[in-house]
Protein backbone atom coordinates (compact mmCIF):
# COMPACT_ATOMS: atom_id res chain seq x y z
CA UNK A 1 0.00 0.00 0.00
CA UNK A 2 2.85 2.14 0.85
CA UNK A 3 4.38 1.86 -2.66
CA UNK A 4 0.92 2.50 -4.54
CA UNK A 5 0.84 5.73 -2.61
CA UNK A 6 4.45 7.25 -2.89
CA UNK A 7 3.79 6.29 -6.64
CA UNK A 8 0.58 8.14 -6.74
CA UNK A 9 2.12 10.99 -4.43
CA UNK A 10 5.23 11.18 -6.91
CA UNK A 11 2.87 11.75 -9.88
CA UNK A 12 0.63 14.15 -8.66
CA UNK A 13 3.76 16.53 -7.64
CA UNK A 14 5.39 15.59 -10.94
CA UNK A 15 1.94 16.76 -13.12
CA UNK A 16 1.53 19.75 -10.74
CA UNK A 17 5.24 20.62 -11.63
CA UNK A 18 4.95 20.04 -15.13
CA UNK A 19 1.78 22.56 -15.19
CA UNK A 20 3.45 25.15 -13.13
CA UNK A 21 0.67 24.63 -10.43
CA UNK A 22 1.85 25.67 -6.91
CA UNK A 23 1.26 22.59 -4.13
CA UNK A 24 2.40 24.78 -1.09
CA UNK A 25 0.69 28.13 -2.07
CA UNK A 26 2.47 31.32 -3.52
CA UNK A 27 4.37 31.90 -6.93
CA UNK A 28 7.64 31.89 -8.32
CA UNK A 29 11.54 29.67 -8.05
CA UNK A 30 10.41 28.89 -4.27
CA UNK A 31 6.96 27.19 -5.32
CA UNK A 32 8.89 25.35 -8.27
CA UNK A 33 11.55 23.89 -5.75
CA UNK A 34 8.64 22.97 -3.43
CA UNK A 35 6.95 20.94 -6.14
CA UNK A 36 10.10 19.18 -7.11
CA UNK A 37 10.88 18.35 -3.54
CA UNK A 38 7.57 16.54 -3.24
CA UNK A 39 8.44 14.39 -6.19
CA UNK A 40 11.16 13.65 -4.84
CA UNK A 41 9.96 12.66 -1.73
CA UNK A 42 7.69 10.22 -3.24
CA UNK A 43 10.23 8.95 -5.12
CA UNK A 44 12.20 8.23 -2.49
CA UNK A 45 9.36 6.83 -0.20
CA UNK A 46 9.03 4.65 -3.53
CA UNK A 47 12.20 2.71 -3.93
CA UNK A 48 12.91 2.40 0.13
CA UNK A 49 9.14 0.73 0.54
CA UNK A 50 9.92 -1.47 -2.43
CA UNK A 51 13.59 -2.05 -0.76
CA UNK A 52 11.06 -3.44 2.28
CA UNK A 53 9.06 -5.82 0.31
CA UNK A 54 12.40 -7.09 -1.30
CA UNK A 55 15.00 -7.30 1.64
CA UNK A 56 12.81 -6.89 4.74
CA UNK A 57 12.59 -3.60 7.35
CA UNK A 58 16.64 -3.28 7.86
CA UNK A 59 17.38 -0.52 10.18
CA UNK A 60 18.53 1.99 7.44
CA UNK A 61 15.15 1.56 5.93
CA UNK A 62 13.41 2.09 9.11
CA UNK A 63 15.43 5.62 9.39
CA UNK A 64 14.44 6.15 5.72
CA UNK A 65 10.80 5.66 6.12
CA UNK A 66 10.59 7.84 9.68
CA UNK A 67 12.44 10.64 7.28
CA UNK A 68 9.58 10.51 5.04
CA UNK A 69 7.30 10.23 7.78
CA UNK A 70 8.42 13.35 8.96
CA UNK A 71 8.58 15.27 5.66
CA UNK A 72 5.09 14.35 4.99
CA UNK A 73 3.68 15.48 8.08
CA UNK A 74 5.50 18.68 7.88
CA UNK A 75 3.70 18.80 3.98
CA UNK A 76 0.15 17.94 5.96
CA UNK A 77 0.23 20.91 7.85
CA UNK A 78 -2.96 22.67 8.23
CA UNK A 79 -5.07 19.84 6.88
CA UNK A 80 -7.42 20.50 9.73
CA UNK A 81 -7.81 24.11 8.79
CA UNK A 82 -8.66 22.58 5.15
CA UNK A 83 -11.42 20.12 6.93
CA UNK A 84 -13.09 22.84 8.63
CA UNK A 85 -13.12 25.42 5.51
CA UNK A 86 -14.84 22.26 3.33
CA UNK A 87 -17.43 22.21 5.60
CA UNK A 88 -18.17 25.36 6.78
CA UNK A 89 -17.17 27.43 4.08
CA UNK A 90 -17.59 27.44 0.29
CA UNK A 91 -14.88 25.59 -0.44
CA UNK A 92 -11.25 25.21 0.21
CA UNK A 93 -8.97 27.62 -0.91
CA UNK A 94 -6.86 25.90 -3.28
CA UNK A 95 -7.60 22.72 -4.11
CA UNK A 96 -4.20 21.30 -5.06
CA UNK A 97 -2.74 22.45 -2.05
CA UNK A 98 -5.21 20.74 0.03
CA UNK A 99 -5.20 17.60 -2.15
CA UNK A 100 -1.76 17.45 -1.37
CA UNK A 101 -2.24 18.41 2.44
CA UNK A 102 -4.39 15.20 1.92
CA UNK A 103 -2.26 12.91 0.16
CA UNK A 104 0.73 13.74 2.66
CA UNK A 105 -1.53 12.81 5.23
CA UNK A 106 -1.92 9.82 4.26
CA UNK A 107 1.29 9.21 3.61
CA UNK A 108 2.61 9.67 6.85
CA UNK A 109 0.27 7.37 8.41
CA UNK A 110 0.85 4.53 5.68
CA UNK A 111 4.71 5.31 5.88
CA UNK A 112 4.87 5.33 10.03
CA UNK A 113 2.54 2.12 9.93
CA UNK A 114 5.17 0.34 7.64
CA UNK A 115 7.92 1.67 9.47
CA UNK A 116 6.46 -0.42 12.14
CA UNK A 117 5.33 -3.32 10.49
CA UNK A 118 7.62 -5.75 12.42
CA UNK A 119 6.50 -4.83 15.62
CA UNK A 120 1.98 -5.58 15.15
CA UNK A 121 0.77 -8.00 17.34
CA UNK A 122 0.73 -11.37 16.91
CA UNK A 123 -1.78 -13.82 16.55
CA UNK A 124 -3.89 -14.21 19.86
CA UNK A 125 -2.69 -10.98 21.13
CA UNK A 126 -5.40 -8.99 23.40
CA UNK A 127 -6.87 -5.69 23.91
CA UNK A 128 -5.92 -4.36 27.41
CA UNK A 129 -8.70 -3.48 29.43
CA UNK A 130 -9.42 -0.12 29.24
CA UNK A 131 -7.69 2.56 31.71
CA UNK A 132 -7.08 5.98 32.59
CA UNK A 133 -4.10 8.07 31.87
CA UNK A 134 -1.40 8.73 34.37
CA UNK A 135 -2.17 11.84 36.25
CA UNK A 136 -0.02 14.14 34.68
CA UNK A 137 -1.63 13.37 30.79
CA UNK A 138 -4.74 13.62 32.67
CA UNK A 139 -3.08 17.23 34.34
CA UNK A 140 -2.27 18.19 30.48
CA UNK A 141 -5.78 17.52 29.00
CA UNK A 142 -7.02 20.00 31.96
CA UNK A 143 -4.61 22.44 30.74
CA UNK A 144 -6.28 21.72 27.45
CA UNK A 145 -9.22 22.41 28.60
CA UNK A 146 -8.94 25.77 30.48
CA UNK A 147 -7.03 27.21 27.80
CA UNK A 148 -10.24 26.92 25.38
CA UNK A 149 -12.37 29.02 28.09
CA UNK A 150 -11.40 32.31 27.25
CA UNK A 151 -11.37 31.57 23.33
CA UNK A 152 -14.96 30.27 24.21
CA UNK A 153 -15.81 33.44 26.10
CA UNK A 154 -14.44 35.99 23.14
CA UNK A 155 -16.76 33.99 20.75
CA UNK A 156 -20.01 33.59 22.91
CA UNK A 157 -19.83 37.52 23.52
CA UNK A 158 -20.30 37.93 19.42
CA UNK A 159 -22.13 35.25 18.87
CA UNK A 160 -24.70 37.08 21.68
CA UNK A 161 -24.81 40.65 20.56
CA UNK A 162 -21.63 41.74 22.54
CA UNK A 163 -19.01 43.49 21.57
CA UNK A 164 -15.40 42.58 21.98
CA UNK A 165 -12.04 43.99 20.23
CA UNK A 166 -14.50 46.96 18.48
CA UNK A 167 -16.57 44.11 16.73
CA UNK A 168 -19.85 43.50 17.22
CA UNK A 169 -22.68 40.46 16.02
CA UNK A 170 -23.53 42.15 13.13
CA UNK A 171 -20.27 43.46 11.74
CA UNK A 172 -18.82 39.65 12.79
CA UNK A 173 -21.62 38.27 10.36
CA UNK A 174 -20.56 40.38 7.31
CA UNK A 175 -17.44 40.03 7.90
CA UNK A 176 -18.24 35.98 7.84
CA UNK A 177 -20.61 36.50 4.92
CA UNK A 178 -17.75 38.28 2.76
CA UNK A 179 -14.85 35.22 3.39
CA UNK A 180 -17.40 33.23 2.08
CA UNK A 181 -18.71 31.39 5.27
CA UNK A 182 -21.23 28.85 4.41
CA UNK A 183 -24.80 28.97 5.21
CA UNK A 184 -24.40 26.53 7.98
CA UNK A 185 -21.95 28.30 9.71
CA UNK A 186 -23.84 31.84 9.44
CA UNK A 187 -27.04 30.10 10.28
CA UNK A 188 -25.08 29.15 13.77
CA UNK A 189 -24.46 32.87 13.98
CA UNK A 190 -27.47 33.93 13.75
CA UNK A 191 -28.62 31.48 16.29
CA UNK A 192 -25.96 32.49 18.83
CA UNK A 193 -23.71 29.20 18.33
CA UNK A 194 -20.73 29.80 17.21
CA UNK A 195 -19.33 26.95 14.69
CA UNK A 196 -15.67 27.46 16.44
CA UNK A 197 -16.80 27.09 19.75
CA UNK A 198 -18.86 24.15 18.81
CA UNK A 199 -15.77 22.56 17.16
CA UNK A 200 -14.02 23.36 20.42
CA UNK A 201 -16.29 21.28 22.79
CA UNK A 202 -15.26 18.55 20.35
CA UNK A 203 -11.97 19.01 20.87
CA UNK A 204 -12.00 18.80 24.78
CA UNK A 205 -14.36 15.75 24.09
CA UNK A 206 -12.17 14.37 22.15
CA UNK A 207 -9.26 14.97 24.60
CA UNK A 208 -10.74 13.35 27.22
CA UNK A 209 -11.46 10.41 25.78
CA UNK A 210 -8.11 10.10 24.95
CA UNK A 211 -7.61 9.73 28.75
CA UNK A 212 -10.34 8.31 30.42
CA UNK A 213 -11.44 4.43 30.17
CA UNK A 214 -15.09 5.54 28.80
CA UNK A 215 -12.79 6.58 25.29
CA UNK A 216 -11.81 2.88 24.48
CA UNK A 217 -15.06 1.26 24.74
CA UNK A 218 -18.54 1.91 22.80
CA UNK A 219 -21.21 3.86 25.18
CA UNK A 220 -24.73 2.20 26.16
CA UNK A 221 -26.38 4.60 23.86
CA UNK A 222 -25.06 2.70 21.05
CA UNK A 223 -26.64 -0.56 20.85
CA UNK A 224 -25.24 -2.18 18.00
CA UNK A 225 -21.67 -1.55 19.41
CA UNK A 226 -22.04 -1.49 23.26
CA UNK A 227 -19.13 -2.60 25.21
CA UNK A 228 -17.07 -3.29 21.99
CA UNK A 229 -13.67 -1.60 21.62
CA UNK A 230 -13.17 1.08 20.09
CA UNK A 231 -10.78 0.79 17.33
CA UNK A 232 -7.22 2.53 17.99
CA UNK A 233 -7.65 4.30 14.93
CA UNK A 234 -10.86 6.04 14.98
CA UNK A 235 -9.88 8.43 17.95
CA UNK A 236 -6.20 8.65 17.36
CA UNK A 237 -6.93 9.49 13.45
CA UNK A 238 -8.32 12.97 14.54
CA UNK A 239 -6.13 13.73 17.55
CA UNK A 240 -3.07 13.38 15.44
CA UNK A 241 -4.51 15.75 12.42
CA UNK A 242 -5.29 18.00 15.36
CA UNK A 243 -2.31 18.15 16.98
CA UNK A 244 -0.47 18.42 13.80
CA UNK A 245 -1.66 21.34 13.31
CA UNK A 246 -3.08 23.39 16.32
CA UNK A 247 0.30 22.68 18.33
CA UNK A 248 2.78 24.69 15.75
CA UNK A 249 0.27 27.07 14.02
CA UNK A 250 -0.77 28.09 17.84
CA UNK A 251 2.76 27.95 19.20
CA UNK A 252 4.46 30.07 16.19
CA UNK A 253 1.21 32.27 16.23
CA UNK A 254 2.39 32.78 20.04
CA UNK A 255 5.63 33.98 19.15
CA UNK A 256 4.05 36.10 16.85
CA UNK A 257 1.76 37.82 19.35
CA UNK A 258 4.41 38.29 21.50
CA UNK A 259 6.91 39.82 19.33
CA UNK A 260 3.87 42.47 18.40
CA UNK A 261 3.06 42.68 21.76
CA UNK A 262 6.55 43.76 22.56
CA UNK A 263 6.37 45.87 19.04
CA UNK A 264 9.53 43.99 17.50
CA UNK A 265 6.83 43.88 14.74
CA UNK A 266 3.03 45.21 14.06
CA UNK A 267 0.15 42.71 13.93
CA UNK A 268 -1.98 43.12 10.40
CA UNK A 269 -5.38 44.71 11.35
CA UNK A 270 -7.01 42.22 8.91
CA UNK A 271 -10.90 42.44 9.23
CA UNK A 272 -10.69 44.67 12.30
CA UNK A 273 -10.13 48.32 12.99
CA UNK A 274 -6.74 48.74 14.23
CA UNK A 275 -3.89 46.42 14.90
CA UNK A 276 -4.54 46.64 18.66
CA UNK A 277 -8.08 44.93 18.04
CA UNK A 278 -6.42 42.19 16.16
CA UNK A 279 -3.80 41.86 18.65
CA UNK A 280 -6.59 41.45 21.15
CA UNK A 281 -8.51 38.57 19.37
CA UNK A 282 -5.15 36.73 18.86
CA UNK A 283 -4.33 36.16 22.34
CA UNK A 284 -7.36 33.85 23.64
CA UNK A 285 -6.97 32.01 20.26
CA UNK A 286 -3.32 31.35 19.74
CA UNK A 287 -3.34 30.33 23.56
CA UNK A 288 -5.89 27.75 22.74
CA UNK A 289 -4.71 26.50 20.15
CA UNK A 290 -1.14 25.88 21.75
CA UNK A 291 -1.86 24.52 24.84
CA UNK A 292 -4.91 22.11 22.98
CA UNK A 293 -2.76 21.27 20.32
CA UNK A 294 0.16 20.36 22.83
CA UNK A 295 -2.21 18.41 25.35
CA UNK A 296 -3.86 16.52 22.33
CA UNK A 297 0.30 15.32 21.19
CA UNK A 298 0.61 13.97 25.06
CA UNK A 299 -3.04 12.00 25.69
CA UNK A 300 -2.60 10.45 21.87
CA UNK A 301 0.39 8.99 22.80
CA UNK A 302 -0.06 8.15 26.37
CA UNK A 303 -3.50 6.18 24.51
CA UNK A 304 -1.51 4.88 22.07
CA UNK A 305 0.98 3.48 24.70
CA UNK A 306 -2.18 2.36 27.20
CA UNK A 307 -4.06 0.87 24.26
CA UNK A 308 -1.51 -1.52 22.40
CA UNK A 309 -2.46 -5.09 22.29
CA UNK A 310 -0.46 -7.25 25.05
CA UNK A 311 0.86 -10.74 23.54
CA UNK A 312 -0.58 -14.05 23.15
CA UNK A 313 -2.33 -15.02 26.41
CA UNK A 314 -1.34 -17.79 28.23
CA UNK A 315 -2.52 -20.93 26.81
CA UNK A 316 -3.12 -19.50 23.40
CA UNK A 317 -2.22 -22.11 20.23
CA UNK A 318 -2.64 -19.71 17.90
Amino acid sequence: MSVFWAVAYASFGLACALSGTPLFGGDGRVSCALDRAAVAVGALTALVCGAVLRYGLRPILRVLLWLGCALTAVAAFSLLMDVITLVFGEGVDDWAAAANRTLAGVGAVLLAATARSDRRPTRGSAAPAPSSAPARVQLASCAGTVAFLPYAAMKLIWACGGTFAGMGKEEMLAISERNGASGVWLALESWGLDATVLLAALGVFLLWGLVRPWGQVFPRWAPLLHGRRVPRWLPLTPSLIGAATLAPYGVLGLAYCALATAGVTTMRKGDFHTSGDALLVSWPGMIAFAVHGVALTVAARSYWLRTRPIGPLPGHTG
